[in-house]
């Protein structure tokens, strides 16, 4: 919990120190599922923070570790080695993983499916696809998805819910719309409490100013954002 907290942060170097301590302690224990589980929430860390391929070998790991069994772990490391897999520009490798990921997530069983750490529920799965589906420009399942896990993400997620709308706003700048992703992704960043703007949503939200080229910078949307990720 430490390390996922230590994560939302950006403390990187810190999160990945918890998580070698949570993994040799979860491997220690003889319990594949929540040492597959504890791999791939540790792949998320250089999944979010610039290093999708030591994210996707860490989610691999994760993968064999978890077994074939649809549980909560085994789709979750899916889910994560998908979007690496998608930010590495392997989109086949990437699809290929999401449907892994589909199909398992269709046989998982009601008790592995409720709201708690260690399980994984159809909300948790649609933020992930989010992600995945914006990254591999695929907009329209990518809204898909936004829509969904912002209905069944409660008004007090405030981070997920922030991540969904700067997925959406990655979506209309793939779409040709980069005013309007600007716009939006401001919008998603002043409505945060100052102390929020750190960390991972920062980190998204200068991906998207980052992939704008540079002849769009002195437009009036992308110079305010630029403006208010300085602030």
């Amino acid at each position: 919990m430490t390390a996922i907290v230590l994560h939302d942060l950006g403390s990187r170097r810190e999160s990945r120190a918890w998580f070698a301590t949570a993994a040799r302690a979860a491997a220690e224990s003889g319990d594949p599922q929540l040492h597959a589980w504890v791999l791939a929430r540790e792949a998320m860390v250089p999944l979010n923070y610039r290093a999708p391929k030591a994210a996707a070998e860490l989610a691999d790991q994760a993968r064999h570790t978890a077994g074939t069994r649809p549980t909560a772990a085994a789709v979750l490391a899916a889910a994560v080695a998908a979007r690496a897999y998608a930010l590495n520009h392997q989109s086949e490798q990437a699809r290929a993983t999401l449907a892994a990921a589909d199909a398992l997530m269709e046989r998982l069983p009601d008790s592995e499916r409720s709201d708690t750490w260690l399980t994984y529920g159809e909300q948790k799965h649609h933020v992930h696809l989010s992600h995945a589906y914006t990254t591999l420009g695929d907009t329209r399942r990518a809204n898909e998805s936004q829509q969904r896990a912002l209905e069944l993400s409660a008004p007090t997620s405030t981070m997920t819910r922030t991540l969904l709308h700067i997925d959406a706003a990655v979506c209309s700048h793939h779409d040709g719309d980069t005013e309007q992703a600007c716009r939006h992704t401001i919008a998603a960043l002043t409505a945060l409490p100052a102390d929020y703007r750190s960390g991972l949503v920062r980190r998204r939200a200068l991906d998207l100013y980052e992939a704008i080229p540079a002849q769009h910078h002195q437009e009036r949307g992308v110079r305010e954002l630029r403006e208010v990720l300085a602030a």
